[in-house]
């Protein structure tokens, strides 16, 4: 996983936006962009967007 800290880079966003888009899961998106579930659920929070329900 990404280092404590480490910044959202554009690239890295987009990936999200496109993965979170499609409905993936957060925990699959936290594999594909190597960041832990919580980063990627506080950055979805940041961007204002409901993440996908686990199946």
């Amino acid at each position: 996983m990404n280092p404590a800290g480490e910044h959202w880079n554009y690239e890295a966003v987009q990936a999200l936006l496109a993965l979170a888009r499609e409905g993936v899961p957060v925990s699959v998106i936290s594999l594909k962009l190597k960041r832990s579930v919580t980063d990627v659920r506080a950055k979805l929070d940041d961007l204002g967007i409901t993440p996908a329900a686990e199946v």
